[in-house]
């Protein structure tokens, strides 16, 4: 993950988590486990390695297919970092780590529908209603271009995750703003899992709470 997420992170938990600064290298190798600070429900975050490191190799794609399929089985809610120059790009640097998600939801076959929140960085100009839907028929299109057993052939996406979309600023150009943002965002944990919620589908869960830290 880059500078900028590490951050992010460290908003979202209220400083539980190491905010380490990283220029031109990974900030996190492989997966970070915290509890989030005041917010209820008991709320823990997994930081996991970005897929654009370069400090694994060629072990990077196995090692992301295994994280990814790590987080999903645990995760009601699977933050996924884009860049906003990347929008509506063919060759987008998150597109391959969207399609291993996808394709690792397929071995779960989990009844329980998990939150993709993308969270677009260093957003521009353009306004968030024109940014969505771009974004939206990215993800559908690599959705449809995942080969899915014959009893999901035409299995819509909705039926395995819901979808949302936030915007932040630019941490270097706009740090209030940006701040402000990771705090608005932060306050749609609390009392996430009610209807309705990032995390309101409880099918078979296990509670956050139940594990032993």
């Amino acid at each position: 993950m880059e500078e900028d997420f590490a951050v992010l992170i460290s908003g979202q938990l209220d400083g539980s988590a190491r905010g380490a600064r990283s220029i031109g290298s990974q900030t996190t190798k492989g997966i970070w486990i915290a509890r989030c600070v005041d917010i209820e429900p008991c709320t823990i975050v997994l930081d996991l390695e970005g897929s654009d490191g370069r400090e694994r190799g060629e072990d990077d794609t196995a090692f992301e297919k295994q994280s990814a399929l790590f987080a999903l089985a645990v995760s009601d809610i699977v933050l996924i970092n884009i860049w906003c120059h990347d929008i509506g790009r063919e060759h987008a640097a998150n597109k391959p780590l969207l399609k291993t998600v996808f394709q690792v939801m397929m071995r779960l076959f989990s009844p329980r529908k998990t939150t993709l929140l993308f969270v677009i960085r260093d957003k521009t100009k353009t306004p968030l209603e024109n940014l969505e839907p771009i974004l939206r028929e990215d993800i559908q299109k690599i959705w449809d271009s995942v080969r899915k057993p014959r009893e999901h052939k035409d299995t819509p996406l909705s039926e395995f995750f819901n979808v949302e979309v936030v915007a932040l600023s630019s941490y270097e150009e706009k740090e209030e703003q940006f701040k402000e943002q990771v705090a608005n965002l932060r306050q749609r944990f609390f009392h996430s899992i009610a209807p309705g919620g990032l995390a309101g589908d409880r099918r078979g869960v296990v509670p956050a709470s139940g594990i032993f830290f």
